[in-house]
């Protein structure tokens, strides 16, 4: 993702097994149907849209749990108030807080090798604001080639969800906070309710399903909710406007904001239509909103600073780390 990709509009009819049971892709979260607003807003304790906007783009202000001016803070005219007090408020106020905009890094575990996972977590927590981290899977249908070929290295290495959080927990605090991206399979397998728990123990913030539909979600959001893990939602071009503002109310951490249909890789013009987009999402949510595909160069993210509040980075990091290169360089390159 920039590893969240094609679960918009051209993939609706996709479909995949779970045992016995054929769940329908993303497409059909992101673009219509019946949407359940029953329990839309995230439980006590748990960093979600319910609140007001922050200050920024002329929405209203947000009375923090951990901090109350957004934006503001970015220029000095505000003061940190509260410590975070659960990994999704953590996730939420590490992107706030950054300069504008937070960089959020992705890398697929075990990509290129186990051996670097520490090096390559250390790396992107020390120049990124937040770092999402990718479960390998063997259909990965909603990224391009490049996470795709991670994917079957990390698998061909023996990397195992349960072999990522043994390593996260030895790792301890990297000192940004953690999102963990996965499809649905892998986490079924392990357990839903061990691997709440565990991603409580593991500074893991946020989670990213991307072919969870949001009508299926209620009972994983709750039980990672109840370990302060927010369940991130995504929104698309293509997502109605009823439904964004479900989707970003019932969304923990942040709002993952998928800027063009398709796979994700390849770099992206930001173009008026995409500036028009991100600020309506933004006008539906009092999260923070990322923006995610293809950011590739520092003129991309400061065109994106006026409209996202951060900005996820995922083949670009795959590519580096694949040619042996510093990713952190690489990210603090984007900054300047």
């Amino acid at each position: 993702m920039a590893p969240l990709g094609s679960f918009i509009a051209e993939h609706a009819a996709t479909s995949r097994k779970h045992g016995s049971k054929t769940r329908r892709f993303m497409g059909n979260s992101l673009r219509g149907g019946p949407v359940q607003e029953k329990d839309a807003a995230a439980r006590p304790g748990v960093a979600s849209s319910t609140a007001p906007r922050r200050t920024g783009g002329g929405r209203p202000a947000l009375p923090a749990p951990s901090t109350d001016c957004g934006r503001a803070r970015r220029t000095g005219q505000c003061t940190p108030v509260n410590t975070p007090a659960t990994g999704a408020e953590r996730l939420r106020s590490a992107i706030i807080d950054a300069p504008s905009p937070a960089l959020l890094p992705f890398f697929t575990a075990g990509h290129p090798s186990r051996d670097d996972f520490h090096s390559t977590l250390s790396k992107l927590a020390d120049a990124g604001d937040a770092v999402e981290i990718g479960v390998p899977f063997s259909d990965p249908m909603a990224d391009g080639v490049t996470i795709q070929r991670a994917s079957e290295t990390a698998l061909a290495n023996g990397v195992s969800l349960d072999w990522i959080l043994r390593e996260l927990k030895a790792h301890g605090d990297p000192g940004a906070p953690l999102v963990l991206m996965s499809y649905y399979n892998p986490l079924l397998a392990y357990g839903l309710e061990n691997l709440a728990g565990r991603c409580g123990e593991c500074h893991v913030g946020g989670l990213i399903v991307p072919d969870l539909p949001w009508e299926e979600c209620e009972r994983i959001r709750e039980l990672f909710e109840d370990h302060g893990v927010g369940l991130v939602q995504m929104v698309t071009p293509a997502t109605p406007a009823e439904r964004m503002r479900t989707l970003c109310r019932g969304s923990g951490g942040f709002v993952y904001a998928v800027t063009v249909t398709g796979v994700t890789g390849g770099e992206r013009r930001v173009s008026e239509e995409m500036t028009a987009y991100m600020q309506r999402v933004g006008e539906c949510s009092s999260l923070p909103v990322c923006a995610g595909f293809g950011v590739r160069s520092a003129d991309q993210v400061r065109t994106l600073a006026g409209v996202a509040d951060g900005v996820i980075v995922g083949s670009a990091v795959v590519d580096c780390l694949e040619r042996g290169e510093d990713a952190g360089d690489f990210l603090r390159s984007l900054r300047t």
